[in-house]
C-alpha cells in the first residue's frame, strides 16, 4: 500500500474518533449541569479542556456558551468537533478509491451537517442534538466500515488510527479525573462527588457495562480497573491496545525490518503491561505515573508506525 494512502486512512480514523470523543464529553458535561446546577460548572469546563489534551488557550470557562461554541462549532479552532470532522473528511476525500462509497457518503454527510451548524445554524438548536448527531454518525461510519470495506491493509490502518487515538484519550481522561477527585492516595469516593464518577463512566458509555460487572456500587479502584484493564469493554485502554497489536500483526513487514521489529516490541510491551498488571499494584505505585507511561508508549508507537510505513526514506524502500 502507498504510504500516502496509509497516512490518509490512519488520520481519517483518528480524527473521527477524536470528534466522537469530544462530542460524548460535551454531552455528558451538559447533562451534569442539568442535574447538579451551575455551581461546579466552571471547574468541570476547565477539566474538560484538560481531558481533551487541548494546549490552545480556550475562552473563559465562565462563558459557557462561548466555550461550547469553541469546542463544538468553531471552524477556526483546531480543537473543535467541526474541525476534526473537516480534517477526517479531507483525508477520506484523498483516498475515495480505497474506501466504500457508503463510507464516503457518511463522512461527507457529517461534514456538511457540521459546517452548516458552524456557519450559524447551531444558534437555534439544542447543542446536545448536534452532539448526538456526531456520536450516532460516528457509530454509523464504523458499522459501514465493518460491513462494506475489505478487511485488508487499509482497514488495518483505520483500525490502528482509531485505537491509538482511543488509548491516548481514555488514559488522559482517567488521569485528569483521578488526580482531581482522588488525590494524595485517597481511595474512597466522596459522596458529594458521586455524580462526577457517574459522569466519568458515561463519558465512555460505560455506566451500564460497569454495573453489569460490578453492580451499581461505585468504587474508584473498580472504575479504574474497568476502564484501564478490562479486556472485553470497547472503550478500555487494554481493549484498544489489544486491537493495536492485532492490527500490527496483520500488516506486512514495513520498509525497515529493524523498524518493524521495534514497532512490535513497543506494542507487545504495552500489551503485556496491561494484560499482567494488577490494579492494586498500579494504585500503590501511582495511577498517574502508570497512565503517563501508557500515553508515552502510545506516542512512541505512533512515531515508529510512521517511520516504518509512512515517513521512511525512499532508499530504505528500494533496499527492501
Amino acid at each position: 500500500m502507498l504510504s500516502r494512502v496509509a497516512d490518509n486512512l490512519y488520520w481519517m480514523s483518528r480524527y473521527l474518533e477524536r470528534a466522537e470523543h469530544t462530542a460524548r464529553l460535551l454531552d455528558v458535561q451538559l447533562g451534569l449541569i442539568l442535574e447538579s446546577g451551575q455551581e461546579a460548572g466552571d471547574g468541570r469546563w476547565l477539566r474538560l479542556v484538560q481531558c481533551l489534551g487541548i494546549t490552545a488557550k480556550p475562552p473563559s470557562a465562565e462563558d459557557h456558551s462561548r466555550l461550547i461554541h469553541w469546542l463544538a462549532f468553531d471552524a477556526s479552532s483546531r480543537s473543535s468537533i467541526v474541525s476534526a470532522i473537516s480534517v477526517a473528511r479531507e483525508n477520506a476525500r484523498q483516498v475515495r478509491e480505497m474506501i466504500s462509497s457508503e463510507m464516503w457518503e457518511q463522512v461527507n454527510r457529517m461534514y456538511h451537517e457540521a459546517r452548516a451548524l458552524s456557519a450559524g445554524g447551531y444558534q437555534d438548536r439544542d447543542p446536545q442534538d448536534f452532539l448526538q448527531t456526531v456520536i450516532t454518525g460516528s457509530h454509523l461510519f464504523r458499522g459501514l466500515l465493518a460491513a462494506t470495506m475489505n478487511h485488508g491493509e487499509g482497514w488495518q490502518f483505520i483500525r490502528l488510527g482509531r485505537y491509538i487515538e482511543r488509548a491516548g484519550l481514555v488514559s488522559t481522561l482517567l488521569d485528569v479525573h483521578f488526580r482531581e477527585y482522588l488525590p494524595d492516595g485517597q481511595s474512597e469516593i466522596d459522596q458529594g462527588d458521586h455524580l462526577e464518577w457517574i459522569g466519568l463512566l458515561k463519558s465512555f458509555t460505560a455506566f451500564e457495562a460497569y454495573c453489569k460487572v460490578y453492580t451499581a456500587e461505585l468504587r474508584a479502584g473498580r472504575i479504574a480497573e474497568f476502564l484501564l484493564l478490562n479486556r472485553e469493554f470497547p472503550h478500555s485502554v487494554r481493549y484498544a491496545v489489544d486491537n493495536i497489536q492485532i492490527a500490527l500483526e496483520k500488516l506486512p513487514e514495513g520498509a525497515s525490518t529493524q523498524g518493524s521489529s521495534r514497532l512490535h516490541r513497543l506494542s507487545g510491551r504495552l500489551q503485556a503491561s496491561l494484560n499482567f498488571s494488577q490494579m492494586d499494584e498500579i494504585l500503590a505505585d501511582g495511577l498517574s505515573t502508570y497512565l503517563a507511561d501508557v500515553q508515552r508508549q502510545c506516542i512512541q508507537i505512533h512515531h515508529v508506525l510512521h517511520q516504518v510505513y509512512i515517513d521512511y526514506p525512499i532508499e530504505t524502500a528500494i533496499e527492501a
